[in-house]
């Protein structure tokens, strides 16, 4: 369990509060590159840590992230004309470049002091990955530009999408470091003893804290072939790196990839999760037909979307499409995709889970790891300091792993070479 007290230093993601300052100190993704397809096309509204925001790319390709209203008298910056390398507010024409400079003032006097004085709020920005990335907090605490392994592989060999999920960040992130959850949530096949999450329903987990964030491995009987380990990593403050190498339970196309998912807070009740794909092998890039079955496996498709936008179909207010025969036939939820499954169950908790009426076990060692940690970048943060994982150099170089391991044997004594990001 957690503390009410804690539990509210978590959730709450405003300015000015505990968890809102600390997540302020980190590189987030704030919106994808194809949401911004063009130089001086359409703004697009975002919103991020509580803050809303507007998205534009100027003239000369560069991205601005401003205050969601002009300054002069909060009008919408999301009506704005997108011209010569400036956002436009149409109510009295004020103009702003990406760094929140006014560059026009047209109705007023032509040697107004006020244009010379005059800014909006803006955050930098980076765009790697097929991701365009913002750093919030204050400039001298600003780390270096996010650099993931995921991010320098080829354009070939990575793909990135992202879908809503209506509940705090925590608990979906909580569902990602989750590991023993699968072989029920995601059981697609009863009664099938074929498959390994069927026969071994409670991995031993081990976690092993990093300078940014923790290692942590799960390991099933896979019988005659020894164990099946996955290496996860837990990258803060919202990252999950697993494993997706190796074929198991005849389920999976073998195809060399690593896979994961940022959990990024739009407000206290609503997330947005980033998923990303990352070819694990030079030789093997990630062809569209198996990324969009892949995509659709999981139940973020196209045709899982609603039209023009990244909110699934299936919904708590239609129960997420239950199919209780399946339920009782086929699959352990009768819910289709596996994400959907996962939103199912965290957006199901409520906007804001309360912690202290839990009953945690030793499965989710992972997850309590996890609170302490962030509860520890809170602090580090409100006493000056930069948090965990903050600066890339903690992590560019790891990347996770899956393999089955001989009986007898470690992973480590195995795999874990197969740890080093190789892009």
């Amino acid at each position: 369990m957690l503390k009410p007290e804690d539990n509210e230093r978590l959730v709450r993601v405003t300015r000015g509060t505990p968890g809102g300052e600390m997540f302020r100190r980190y590189w987030l993704p704030a919106l994808l590159s194809e949401e911004l397809p063009e130089p001086d096309g359409a703004p697009v509204r975002v919103r991020l840590l509580c803050e809303d925001l507007i998205a534009f790319r100027d003239t000369n390709g560069v991205v601005g992230l401003l205050d969601a209203y002009c300054p002069h008298r909060r009008a919408p910056m999301f009506f704005g004309r997108n011209e010569e390398c400036g956002l436009r507010c149409v109510y009295h024409g004020w103009k702003f470049d990406v760094t929140g400079k006014c560059v026009d003032m047209p109705n007023e006097p032509p040697d107004t002091p006020m244009k010379a004085r005059m800014k909006t709020v803006a955050y930098p920005t980076v765009e790697r990955g097929g991701v365009i990335w913002t750093y919030m907090g204050p400039r001298e605490s600003m780390p270096d530009a996010p650099d993931f392994e995921w991010l320098r592989a080829p354009a070939t060999h990575r793909f990135v999408s992202k879908t809503l999920e209506n509940c705090n960040y925590l608990q979906a992130l909580e569902g990602g470091l989750d590991t023993s959850h699968s072989s029920f949530v995601h059981n697609n096949k009863l009664g099938d003893t074929s498959q390994l999450r069927n026969r071994d329903r409670a991995p031993r987990i081990e976690v092993e804290p990093t300078d940014y964030g923790y290692l942590y491995s799960s390991t099933r009987n896979a019988g005659e072939k020894g164990s099946y380990v996955r290496v996860y990593h837990y990258v803060m403050p919202v990252q999950q790196m697993r494993g997706n190498i190796t074929a198991i339970d005849g389920r999976r196309e073998k195809v060399p990839k690593l896979d994961g998912h940022l959990w990024v807070p739009i407000d206290d009740e609503h997330t947005w999760v980033y998923n990303w794909l990352c070819g694990f092998d030079a030789s093997v890039p990630l062809a569209r037909e198996f990324v969009e079955k892949w995509e659709s496996f999981t139940g973020r498709g196209k045709e899982d979307l609603i039209p023009g936008t990244y909110a699934l179909k299936r919904t708590l207010a239609n129960d997420y499409l239950i199919d209780r025969q399946v339920q009782k036939t086929q699959t352990f939820t009768g819910i289709t995709g596996l994400n959907t499954q996962d939103y199912a169950l965290q957006e199901g908790m409520g906007p804001i889970v309360d912690r202290s009426r839990e009953n945690l076990g030793s499965s989710d060692r992972a997850i309590v790891t996890m609170r302490r940690l962030l509860l520890e970048a809170v602090h580090a943060v409100e006493h000056g300091q930069a948090p965990r994982g903050a600066q890339p150099a903690t992590h560019r170089g790891v990347r996770p792993y899956d393999d089955f391991v001989p009986s007898g044997k470690t992973w480590r004594e195995c795999f874990a070479g197969n740890l080093l990001a190789k892009w």
